[in-house]
């Protein structure tokens, strides 16, 4: 049996990503409302009920607007690192004692070993998630204004690999964005560009070669035909051959993706 993964929604209107594994299903972030991610989740022939557990990786509403709900209506926990859990006070409405859970490093759920690690954006303690099974690996890294050392060897020769980007530098800046919302994006506590995303790739492959699936895509500073073609060129630079060695793919703002298996 092989892990299902489909990233529910990806940028600014919500996040949401479904996994399943051996009868255990789980959310990392809940960016949506409890309708509209039980409504995706049909999609890929699951439901709000069959989940076990919601992971936050931050505390931004576009990563936490079900999160509450969907505690409440199915009775299941919430995982957040200390700091995060101090920013969603108030935020995510009340929720049972037993459901307000810490994740600090690494833990296991059910068939699920999940791994935590600190990324740069701009919000309390934001983190990444590896998830892995006795089968496979997925990496999540978004909502990422840089990539660290330590990024990189968490992210580095996985099965599959969920990567941030947002936006193309020009295009921004080049916008209607006002110019403190320009500089948001572009710094270390934003989001990566597409050159940036393109830059570190080679350096996540060494004994692997994932599936890649382009996240967090800007519907205003960005094209998905421009972030392939960034990332692919600077990839196959590095001797790698998109659609032979490896697959790029997008998330999407309005709908899941397929369920892909790992």
């Amino acid at each position: 049996m092989e892990m299902k993964v489909s990233v529910l929604g990806s940028g600014s209107s919500g996040n949401s990503i479904y996994l399943s594994y051996r009868g255990t299903s789980i959310l990392i972030d809940a960016g949506m409302s409890g309708r509209e991610i039980n409504r995706r989740l049909q999609k890929c022939d699951s439901t709000i009920e069959e989940l076990d557990a919601v992971f936050i990786t931050h505390e931004h509403n576009d990563h936490i607007t079900g999160a509450g709900v969907l505690s409440r209506r199915c009775d299941i926990p919430i995982f957040a690192n200390k700091l995060t859990w101090e920013a969603l006070d108030g935020e995510i409405g009340s929720i049972k004692p037993d459901n307000k859970k810490l994740i600090s490093g690494s833990l296991s759920m059910g068939p699920f070993f999940l791994s935590s690690f600190s990324i740069s954006h701009d919000a309390r303690d934001p983190i990444g998630y590896v998830v892995r099974t006795e089968g496979g690996s997925v990496g999540i890294g978004t909502d990422m204004g840089y990539v660290n050392s330590e990024v990189k060897h968490q992210l580095k020769d996985l099965d599959f690999l969920i990567i941030e980007s947002n936006h193309d530098y020009e295009m921004l800046m080049q916008g209607s964005y006002p110019p403190h919302l320009k500089r948001r994006i572009k710094s270390k506590q934003g989001h990566l560009s597409n050159d940036a995303a393109a830059e570190i790739l080679p350096d996540l492959m060494e004994k692997k070669l994932p599936r890649i699936l382009l996240a967090h895509l800007s519907r205003d500073n960005n094209m998905p035909d421009l972030a392939y073609i960034t990332i692919k060129n600077r990839l196959e630079a590095a001797g790698l051959k998109v659609g032979s060695d490896l697959d790029i793919e997008f998330t999407y703002h309005d709908r899941p993706t397929k369920l892909f298996c790992v």
